[in-house]
């Protein structure tokens, strides 16, 4: 190999290892924020000091969410960092071939809902019916729907009556809740002149005849809301999901190379 090809080789070589290590960092970084986050949360609930109480709920934990992510993106971080600064052909290869399996499943999720949206949609629903059966079980699941029910302005999965299946607002005679036939605030219609939020704003509302609903809480279930969210943003949606693609195969393209760089130095071989 003439002395011009291994400075070039050198220098690409040493380019590719710096954005690498950069990209590794990155997501190492924000896997460590994502698994502070989550263990700050499981802390402030007592988890941590009694881990069962994740396999006692029924419905699901959003921290258990941030724990994965961040365990994910802080292995994955780990892996393409160290991988680059030792020219470990091992731990890129583990980096690129995680990183395909990711897009290739974002990928696979993303036409399988296009193709079977019937099937997403029931699921959605026993997601939905799922955890408003938990909703004052865990306060992190309780802001999540509450946070989706007041920016969608809705309730329920498909409507305010879904909030049966919930203990406390049950309208059965055997419940002394009393939330008892009601719904959470974040159902209910807000009142511009009130500065502060009325938490009690859904109890007994659903004692009223349900032609007088839609005067005090949103009656269009959470899924309607959601179907009808999509279309309207669907050059978000679309544009959100090529960003994270392009990253992730701008990551797949510096790994690749940067192993080729690697095994074609070991080998001796010319460019």
């Amino acid at each position: 190999m003439s002395t011009m090809k291994k400075i070039q080789q050198g220098r690409r070589s040493g380019l590719m290892r710096g954005e690498t290590v950069c990209a590794g960092w990155q997501r190492e970084l924000a896997g460590v924020v994502f698994l502070g986050v989550g263990l700050w949360a499981w802390s402030e609930k007592g988890v941590l000091s009694d881990l069962t109480k994740v396999t006692r709920m029924h419905g699901v934990d959003p921290v258990v969410l941030v724990l994965m992510v961040g365990v994910v993106m802080f292995t994955l971080g780990f892996a393409g960092c160290v991988g680059a600064l030792r020219e470990n052909i091992c731990l890129l290869n583990f980096f690129c071939s995680t990183i395909v399996l990711i897009f290739f499943l974002e990928l696979a999720v993303a036409v399988l809902a296009f193709l079977f949206q019937d099937w997403v949609r029931d699921r959605f629903r026993e997601f939905f019916e799922s955890n408003i059966r938990s909703y004052r079980d865990d306060i992190d699941l309780q802001n999540l729907i509450d946070s989706l029910q007041k920016a969608n302005q809705c309730c329920g999965a498909y409507g305010p009556e879904d909030w049966d299946l919930n203990v406390y607002f049950n309208c059965s005679g055997a419940s002394y809740s009393r939330e008892k036939c009601g719904v959470p605030f974040s159902c209910c219609v807000p009142d511009p002149a009130q500065k502060v939020v009325n938490t009690q704003c859904g109890y007994d509302v659903r004692t009223q005849l349900k032609s007088k609903w839609d005067e005090s809480i949103f009656t269009k279930g959470c899924i309607q809301a959601l179907e009808s969210w999509l279309p309207r943003n669907i050059y978000i949606v679309a544009g959100v999901f090529i960003a994270i693609s392009l990253l992730q195969i701008f990551g797949i393209f510096l790994a690749r190379t940067l192993i080729s760089d690697i095994e074609a130095v070991k080998a001796g071989h010319h460019f």
